[in-house]
Parts: C-alpha cells; structure tokens; sequence
C-alpha cells in the first residue's frame, strides 16, 4: 500500500521507448506490442498514461529522429509528457506534479531500458513513496555484454527477479506479465 495519502489511483508509466533507445533492442516488436495492449486497456479503463521521454546530446538529442517515440506508440494530447534527462524520470521532471494531479500513489511500469531508466525509475518511485509494479514482459534493453554486461535477457530476467522481491515499509513492488496487469487493483 502507497504510503502516500489520498493517492488511491494508479498511472501506467512508459518510460523511453523511442526510436534510439529501442532500435536493436531485445525483443523489440513483442515489447512493443505488449506495451501497446497496456496503453489500449490503460485507456479503456480510464487509466492515465504518462510518457516519458529522455534526451541527451550523444545519443536521444531532443528533436531528433532517434529522440521520437516509436511509430507504434501514439500519445494522446491529453496524456502528460515528461521530459527528462536523467535515468530517474523523477530527476528535475513534473512527473511527481502529475503523479499528485492525478492522485497516483501506484505505477505500472513499462518501456527501456532496463539496466538503466527502468531501473533507476522504479527505485525513485518506491523510495518517493509509490508502490510499482514493473510488467516483466514489456521492458526490454540494449546487447551491453562486449562492455561486460551480461546479455538482455539476463539483464531482464535479474532484474524481474530482484523487483518481485524488494520491499520497502508501507509499499509494494511486483513483477507480473502484460496480460496479467490489474489498474484497479491495489
């Protein structure tokens, strides 16, 4: 439970699935697809959809064709778009302003990269009082491992691993499949 009062209502959080972040990612078209069935049920159900999206000079420079969201995800004008430049889509954004608007105090997490804005995402939600829910099959990242990481599917399968694990007082992390995501459940 949210340890964030008068915050009953829960946000669906796509974190960076633009052109450069996911163009050679791991499974890119099944995550797509999944995320794009969240964004259609989020909707239906009259969930908001928050986007966000990351830019920096080397790799997502703001405007550019690597910087805008993949064709097959659409935002809707009314839903809220978080520009940021940290891993953490709390860092100097208005995501806890709209978070707070719309009396979010549960996200359900999807997007890339795992091994970095997932990850940092998640952790700065829990540790601001949010209860997360990551959908294990709708994040994906990059192939790091000639730098020493270990492979995407490892990266993926760690961190799933790890965040149906973790625990915080008066919070809750899960990891569960797309098909399997409840908004209205707490």
């Amino acid at each position: 439970m949210t340890t964030l009062p008068d915050r009953p209502n829960t946000a669906l959080v796509i974190l960076d699935v633009q052109n450069g972040a996911v163009e050679g990612a791991y499974e890119r078209d099944a995550v797509i697809a999944r995320i794009r069935s969240l964004v259609d049920r989020a909707r239906s159900e009259g969930v908001p959809v928050i986007w966000a999206q990351h830019s920096d000079e080397e790799h997502l420079p703001y405007g550019s064709e690597a910087w805008q969201y993949v064709p097959e995800l659409v935002r809707e004008p009314s839903e809220a778009l978080i520009a940021k430049q940290y891993a953490d889509a709390f860092e100097e954004t208005q995501l806890e302003e709209a978070l707070a608007a719309a009396g979010v105090g549960r996200l359900v997490v999807a997007g890339a990269q795992t091994d970095e804005c997932i990850r940092s995402t998640i952790h700065g939600a829990m540790v601001r009082g949010y209860d997360v829910t990551l959908v294990g099959d709708a994040h994906t990242t990059e192939d790091l491992s000639d730098w020493g990481a270990p492979t995407p599917d490892k990266v993926i399968a760690h961190t799933n691993l790890y965040w149906d694990n973790h625990r915080a007082p008066g919070r809750t992390a899960a990891v569960v499949p797309a098909a399997d995501v409840a908004f209205s459940s707490r």
